[in-house]
């Protein structure tokens, strides 16, 4: 990957018009701070009034979805953003994860069947419905082995998710006013796990530099009192997985690598347009129904998430000591008014999407391995 022309200017981009502020200056916040990590000038948030500017680097909050998109930004590959293109809006969302239910099952346009056969083993037992025709034939189906996990594939956050235990609790969602929308919309159904860690696994190529972590997400309340992404701590080198994977790791870190390998290599077979500068993937490990241990994929991350402030924290660790190849870093997102700890750097305060109080801020530790 080419290093950032020193006379691009690096361009925050909120794709989303209805986004609540604190993505909104988020997104700004990490696109200035890259910016003055690189060395180059920062522009603000992109001009929408002037389409087609050149000489760009532009931060997004989401995936770019289409190649029209992607042509009036000016973006034509990896080198373009620290983020991902898509041709179609289902390949960056949960659907991917899972096949459908049949050969007959409804799909989008663009569908590609052998991403699930490709992923086989890497991910939970799962199908993605995008009809009510197909969902109580899916729920059924997964039901028998033991609780499903509905997930709408536009949620985030772990937010708008619920455990459904038995067709007569599906039946309800299906009778609900929305449901009908809902599963047009796209949802996952997948098999619940119990005693889950999640760990993040993924790679970022910015300006020349490739960078490999892995780590765990931490879940907080927010203040309605909700389960939501609370922040993750991970391990960061200098290099590929290769450079990952020679690092004193525990069985269980290795195997959710090699599980985001497998995912990662399937879509860019399944969907060869697809392209990503920041590749981040979410692998859940826990026991199954029967209490056997399990692990898959859940998602991916192809564009600025959660994580995204921990990743620049260590890029801007191996930019000012190139000899340092290892680095933790931890990104945090709290809804409790409170003083930064000491060394942190503030990355957002301010309101949350709900107009409560949220703070997000990142912290570096050596590595001691």
């Amino acid at each position: 990957m080419t290093s950032v022309n020193r006379n691009k200017t690096v361009v925050a981009l909120s794709v989303n018009p209805h986004a609540p502020l604190h993505e909104v200056q988020t997104n700004r916040a990490l696109a200035r701070w890259l910016a003055q990590i690189l060395g180059v000038e920062y522009g603000g948030s992109y001009d929408e009034q002037q389409p087609g500017q050149r000489g760009l680097y532009l931060l997004p909050t989401q995936t770019l979805i289409g190649r029209d998109a992607a042509q009036r930004l000016g973006v034509n590959g990896p080198d373009d953003l620290w983020g991902g293109f898509v041709e179609h809006d289902f390949i960056c969302t949960k659907a991917i994860a899972h096949g459908l239910l049949n050969k007959e099952a409804v799909a989008p346009q663009g569908w590609s069947p052998l991403f699930a056969k490709l992923t086989r083993g890497a991910v939970l037992d799962g199908v993605s419905v995008f009809s009510l025709r197909d969902a109580r034939p899916a729920a059924e189906q997964l039901l028998y082995t033991g609780p499903i996990r509905l997930k709408p594939i536009h949620a985030c956050a772990g937010r708008d998710q619920r455990v459904i235990k038995s067709l007569a609790q599906f039946d309800e969602v299906v009778a609900s006013p929305e449901a009908q929308a809902l599963f047009r919309d796209g949802v996952v159904l997948e098999q619940n796990l119990s005693q889950v860690k999640t760990q993040s696994v993924g790679q970022s190529f910015i300006n020349g530099k490739v960078m490999s972590y892995c780590g765990v997400q931490h879940l907080t309340e927010d203040s309605q009192g909700l389960e939501v992404y609370g922040g993750s701590d991970l391990l960061v080198v200098q290099g590929g997985y290769i450079e990952l994977l020679k690092l004193e790791l525990p069985d269980d870190v290795r195997e959710a690598v090699r599980l985001a390998q497998v995912f990662d290599d399937a879509a860019n077979q399944a969907y060869p347009n697809f392209f990503a500068s920041r590749r981040n993937y979410d692998i859940a490990q826990g026991l199954d129904a029967a209490g056997q241990p399990r692990g898959g994929v859940l998602e991916q991350s192809w564009r600025m998430g959660g994580a995204s402030s921990a990743e620049l924290a260590a890029l801007e660790v191996f930019v000012n000591d190139p000899t340092t190849t290892v680095v933790n870093v931890s990104s945090v997102e709290t809804y409790i008014d409170q003083p930064l700890p000491q060394g942190a750097r503030e990355v957002y305060r301010g309101a949350a999407h709900n107009g409560d109080f949220l703070l997000k801020y990142v912290t570096v530790q050596s590595y001691d391995g």
